[in-house]
């Protein structure tokens, strides 16, 4: 059922006007929002499989190759790394050029080679079918390639490729709310993590079934397939109705919010629509109606000059504060997410030379039957921060959340037994996967549309920082013997992290999205001419 929400009318001169969150308020979430959802929800759920990877070739291939701790750690360093980079090129490709246009790209590594390719050949068709065709060969590409590795080295490298597509997950999530009311937003959000949730238990489930009877390779090739969906039905994406807006758009966003109109069997606000704020990063608006003008190489220079300036904004009086938080913030959730779970797969995996191996029991499935009831964890943390996310407010939820998952991880200072350390292992993932779900939705809403999905990209990546360091504690200290150091290391970066989301000046509760950032008096920086 459609969920309208208040909206309110303003008055410009004699005309009436109303914003893209008026009317989005008026039309409520209904049934041209459900779609929307599922098709960025599938690409949350495809995400989750590639990187719940990790808990199980890992262990598979050191053992297979006779890998050191460190080259294992390595292999998730590498997919850590490709996502740091793809998070903040897809992220400014997605303000320069659209939520549409970016969304097909992080699924394809090395996508301007195939792009070229498919121009080369002239297909009969546009450029956004040249486009569509590309990511139809190239979505799996790099995955389906890594089930192939004849050696350790290739394996890192393509998997280093997976990560930069999938460094563009933001883009979806960016996307999606830029079509939720300001109602409820927060639970409306945390709907994609439910996808993921889902996505990692599937991933769990298919190793058990896949790796002890066919091997990793299976494993990699088969956990690539549910991307190719996303592009099935790409060409029924709809634009970010705000995006267009912001660029000036105002038909197009206009035609957008009729749609959602009528599909949610409601009505748009009477009067016109007017951008939200006529302050912001004009220069990309102004440059873009001559663009067709330009050369391919003076369009470049145009795109890398608005993108830089993109990213200059994060660190203007107004955001700086926030986005240095927020680095701080995205990196210790990451590293503490994802640190818990191969620190769960580690003690299970009965590599260890000194014992450590607290999981470990005679059955060869134990692996599996760990990193399964860990991935369960997923489901009451989302239900944890559904149920107090809109009521305590963002920070609050994920400083409380944080303070948990410390709690949960500290007795595992001490040698505890099988049964308590999956407990205290189930806790922290409940409690981190809390945080991880709103912090990531807290620093989407906290940046303007005109720099939203940069904002948000650039803080994944610092985020993917933390994805990279944490195999080092996590494997390397585990396996050395110094489960002690490593536990105590989560503890201080968990509580830094609590800190660090409450000096954030701003909780989003309830607050509608803005579409720019007045920078009249701050030191704007402008980038050459």
């Amino acid at each position: 059922m459609n969920e309208p929400a208040e909206t309110s009318v303003r008055m410009d001169g004699e005309n009436l006007v109303y914003t893209v969150d008026e009317a989005l308020a008026s039309v409520g979430f209904g049934k041209f929002q459900r779609p929307v959802l599922v098709y960025a929800g599938l690409a949350f759920f495809a995400d989750a499989m590639e990187v719940m990877i990790l808990s199980f070739v890992g262990p598979a291939v050191k053992s297979q190759w006779d890998l050191s701790s460190s080259q294992e750690s390595l292999l998730s360093i590498a997919v850590f790394g490709g996502m740091l980079i793809g998070s903040f090129f897809w992220g400014l490709v997605s303000d320069l050029h659209g939520r549409r246009q970016a969304i097909i790209s992080p699924l394809i590594p090395c996508i301007n080679y195939m792009l070229c390719l498919a121009n080369n050949l002239h297909f009969p068709f546009g450029l956004s079918r040249k486009g569509f065709l590309g990511a139809t060969l190239l979505t799996c590409g790099a995955g389906m390639l890594s089930a192939f590795s004849p050696n350790y080295a290739s394996l890192v490298i393509l998997r280093c490729l997976v990560g930069s597509g999938l460094g563009g997950a933001s883009v979806f999530s960016s996307w999606f709310l830029e079509f939720v009311p300001a109602s409820h937003r927060g639970k409306r959000m945390l709907l994609l993590s439910w996808f993921w949730a889902f996505g990692s238990i599937f991933e769990a489930l298919l190793a058990w079934m896949v790796m002890p009877r066919l091997g990793w390779r299976w494993l990699l090739a088969v956990s690539c397939l549910p991307a190719f969906a996303l592009l099935l039905f790409y060409s029924h994406v709809p634009e970010s109705p705000r995006y267009l807006c912001m660029k000036g758009r105002i038909n197009d966003a206009y035609n957008i919010l009729e749609k959602i109109a009528l599909l949610n069997q409601s009505e748009l606000p009477p009067g016109e629509l007017v951008p939200d704020s006529t302050i912001g990063l004009d220069e990309e608006s102004a440059t873009s109606e001559y663009t067709p003008l330009l050369s391919t190489t003076e369009k470049m220079d145009l795109d890398f000059r608005s993108g830089f300036q993109s990213f200059l904004m994060l660190f203007s009086s107004k955001l700086i504060r926030t986005t240095l938080l927020l680095w701080e913030l995205l990196f210790g959730n990451v590293f503490s997410y994802y640190g818990i779970i191969l620190l769960t797969s580690e003690l299970s995996s009965g590599q260890s030379r000194c014992g450590s191996n607290l999981l470990k029991s005679e059955n060869p499935d134990s692996l599996y039957i760990n990193v399964f009831i860990s991935n369960l964890a997923e489901l009451p943390g989302i239900l944890l921060s559904a149920t107090i996310v809109d009521r305590i407010g963002r920070k609050l939820t994920v400083a409380v959340t944080f303070v948990l998952a410390g709690i949960f991880l500290l007795p595992l200072v001490y040698h505890q037994s099988a049964t308590l350390t999956m407990s205290f292992l189930f806790g922290a993932r409940m409690s981190t996967k809390a945080a991880y779900s709103v912090a990531t939705i807290y620093g989407q809403e906290l940046y303007p549309t005109s720099v939203r999905a940069t904002g948000a990209g650039a803080a994944n990546a610092a985020g993917k920082v933390g994805g990279m360091i944490c195999p080092l504690v996590a494997v390397v200290l585990v396996t050395s013997c110094q489960i002690t150091e490593a536990i105590i290391l989560f503890e201080v970066l968990m509580a830094v992290s609590a800190v660090c989301v409450m000096l954030i000046p701003v909780d989003t509760k309830g607050q509608k999205l803005c579409d720019s950032i007045d920078v009249s008096d701050s030191k704007q920086v402008v980038v050459g001419q």
